[in-house]
């Protein structure tokens, strides 16, 4: 029985480890566990849990019938391992909450977020608004109203005139340049919300570079900037500088201008008074013609038409209309009948005066165009005169006196143009 005894003792000594063989294969896990940690903080957590289990429950099984004492301190142990891994990994909640810090500035380590990694992922989504709001023609963002096809694209009130005016030169009906769905004034829309969106924006100061919203940027670059382009006081006798406004100041007083002799800014006021000189001459011009007795305006519209020719051209007449006992009809074309208008982004209507009906006495007409109350045209005012006879009933072609190209796309893009022709008759 001693010897049994023995064994079985012997026995039970062998199969249960000691602490110092419990700590001998502990080693190889923690080297393990630091590299999994900075391979990938995320999995290391669940990974050493796992390992802390496995090797716990192994060191359960292997013990067998070890004491509750023994039982107790290897728990303890790998709880204190777990909480030490656990709390390790506190940065990653910050990371996460951040969106993993992809395009955050960071600090050191690269998990606190920064104001400046804010302000760059806002001006990133500034940047992409803009690319998705801008204009699908010019990629710029519109500072007018915006129209949109049946699609959805969205196009600038200046680029959705061009295509409408492209359109009408070409004989075609306009389209879309994203989707190829026909547009016209009737089947667009103006999409307000986009408008609104745009205005609120911020935009860069062409001159400062400083960023404003889109709906103040205008004042701004106008009144404002002190980078704006700004002539100088003087620049009436002939002084050429033009500069930043905050310069304006000290170039005005060292400027030589106001010193030279009046032999030396002799020249620059001359140039400045045949200026002055044509609006005072069309000025007066204009006053005289309202002393006429025969003075007579009508409110036309300009309607498109094409010539039957192989190369068809564009023009634009009016119905008859009655003015001093006689029948006129009005004419336009664009750009002087050029062979391919659309190819071409100056854009110019030219107009002339029809005598219809038959004369037996010649008659000196001054006539010209303006905005009447059914148009909302911007033209300026310039006086022509042509001498009507029996064999002479046309004058001659006269520029309608647009400020831009722009305005005149705008006008081809209407189904007809309205405006107010003002007509004096000279008795000889």
């Amino acid at each position: 029985m001693a010897d049994v005894e023995s064994a079985s003792s012997s026995s039970t000594v062998v199969q249960q480890p000691s602490p110092t063989s419990t700590s001998h294969n502990m080693s190889p896990i923690i080297p393990l566990i630091a590299a999994e940690l900075q391979s990938d903080p995320q999995s290391s957590v669940a990974s050493v849990q796992i390992q802390q289990s496995s090797s716990s429950s192994s060191m359960n099984v292997s013990s067998g019938g070890r004491s509750s004492s023994d039982s107790g301190t290897s728990s303890t142990s790998a709880g204190g391992n777990r909480m030490d891994i656990c709390s390790e990994p506190e940065m990653k909640k910050i990371k996460l909450d951040h969106g993993g810090g992809v395009g955050l500035g960071l600090h050191g380590g690269g998990n606190i977020p920064t104001g400046a990694g804010r302000a760059q992922r806002e001006e990133k989504l500034e940047s992409r608004l803009g690319g998705i709001l801008c204009c699908a023609v010019c990629l710029d963002l519109p500072k007018t109203a915006m129209y949109q096809c049946q699609m959805g694209h969205l196009m600038c009130a200046a680029c959705f005139t061009h295509l409408l005016a492209d359109g009408r030169l070409r004989d075609q009906v306009a389209t879309c340049p994203n989707c190829r769905v026909e547009i016209s004034k009737s089947n667009a829309s103006r999409n307000l919300a986009v408008e609104k969106a745009v205005s609120e924006l911020p935009s860069e100061c062409q001159y400062c570079c400083v960023e404003f919203p889109y709906k103040s940027l205008e004042r701004h670059e106008t009144y404002e900037c002190q980078e704006r382009p700004t002539h100088c006081k003087y620049h009436r006798i002939g002084c050429q500088w033009k500069g930043p406004n905050h310069e304006t100041t000290a170039h005005e007083a060292n400027c030589l201008h106001p010193h030279k002799s009046g032999y030396e800014v002799m020249a620059a006021l001359e140039a400045y008074d045949s200026k002055l000189k044509e609006e005072r001459k069309m000025y007066s011009t204009l006053i005289e013609l309202l002393s006429y007795e025969k003075i007579i305006f009508n409110d036309l519209q300009f309607k498109p038409y094409r010539t039957d020719e192989f190369a068809t051209k564009l023009f634009y007449e009016t119905t008859r209309f009655s003015a001093f006992n006689h029948q006129w009809v009005v004419k336009a074309r664009i750009n002087n009948s050029q062979r391919d208008p659309h190819q071409s982004n100056d854009r110019q209507i030219t107009y002339q005066l029809i005598l219809k009906s038959k004369t037996n006495s010649p008659m000196s007409i001054h006539f010209f165009a303006l905005k009447g109350p059914f148009s909302d045209m911007k033209v300026g005012t310039q006086i022509y005169k042509h001498d009507f006879t029996e064999q002479n009933t046309e004058s001659e072609y006269y520029v309608l006196p647009l400020p831009d190209s722009s305005e005149c796309n705008r006008l081809l893009s209407n189904k007809g143009i309205n405006f107010r022709l003002l007509m004096f008759l000279l008795n000889k």
